[in-house]
């Protein structure tokens, strides 16, 4: 038994798990040069414009993340790789790159991004078939969260969030005797006129919650996929109370500190603050459920 053979037994992983991809980048190093002429621009794209911003900025860690989740993966699904069939990827690249070209042209970077991500899809069923893709569902789901939303689908969800937030939050504070009014998504306390954005009303905190959660997820319960559900259908409730409590602690320095301190480095710690208290509060929910995974595991063994 070799060391590589023995490392694969043991269930670890090296670089040694690499080598087949090596190969076949030096066997079809004209295709390769194409993938990274078109990769890099649309990356760089992304990267400025929205990976810069508070609803973005998750998308480092998912990408080097989604690289891991494929290199782990890779070494125990590599046996399963076929050549797809040419019919179909050239069928799928006549689809896909006309989009592709005509959103790079126009620079419509969130059609762009998941254009660009087909077709890498499309040349990996080529390169090595459906079933290794099949095997890797999670890591190649997980990718998408690297990409900015359409503004359409932004706006769409959004929208009831933020007036929600700011309507529960002003009948709160009114009823401790606050004075406090509001129309929509403007709040009015004392002197001061507060707009809740979409940073401050949840979205950018789901978006970034979810990819957070759903790595945390598939990592430590990727064998119940019942408990796995039910976590994921947690990350909302924990993602919109978070934003509520920012949302009132921002009215409370508008109130007491001004509006420049609610809007400088107090703004942008609240949602440090209220981010990390979300993914503790997702761990918690998965400490207080334990007693049900072990349930649903019990019963996942029976059947």
């Amino acid at each position: 038994m070799t060391g590589r053979a023995a490392a694969g037994e043991a269930g670890r992983y090296g670089l040694a798990d690499l080598l087949p991809l090596r190969d076949a980048l030096i066997r079809h190093w004209l295709l390769a040069i194409g993938m990274l002429i078109l990769v890099l621009p649309t990356m760089y794209g992304v990267a400025s414009e929205n990976w810069s911003t508070e609803q973005g900025a998750h998308g480092p860690i998912v990408l080097a993340t989604a690289l891991w989740l494929f290199w782990r993966r890779w070494g125990e699904v590599r046996a399963l790789a076929r050549p797809g069939d040419t019919r179909i990827a050239a069928l799928a690249y006549l689809i896909v790159a006309p989009v592709y070209v005509v959103t790079r042209i126009i620079n419509i970077i969130e059609v762009e991004g998941f254009m660009m991500y087909a077709l890498l899809l499309i040349t990996a069923y080529w390169l090595v078939g459906f079933a290794p893709l099949r095997a890797m569902w999670f890591p190649i789901v997980y990718v998408l969260f690297i990409f900015p939303p359409p503004d359409s689908v932004v706006t769409m969800i959004t929208q009831p969030l933020k007036i929600g937030i700011s309507q529960t939050a002003i009948d709160l504070l009114y009823a401790l005797g606050y004075p406090i009014a509001g129309s929509g998504v403007t709040i009015i306390i004392g002197q001061y006129q507060l707009l809740i954005a979409a940073a401050c009303a949840g979205l950018n905190s789901l978006i970034s919650l979810s990819a957070i959660g759903l790595f945390y997820i598939y990592i430590r319960h990727n064998a119940n996929w019942r408990y796995a559900m039910l976590l994921m259908i947690a990350i909302v409730p924990v993602a919109i109370m978070a934003n509520f409590v920012r949302v009132i602690a921002l009215i409370m320095i508008t109130h007491y500190l001004g509006d420049e301190a609610a809007q400088g480095f107090l703004h942008n710690f609240s949602g440090i603050t209220m981010f990390l208290f979300s993914v503790l509060g997702i761990f918690g929910v998965d400490a207080l459920a334990s007693p049900l995974r072990r349930r649903l595991a019990r019963a996942g063994a029976d059947s």
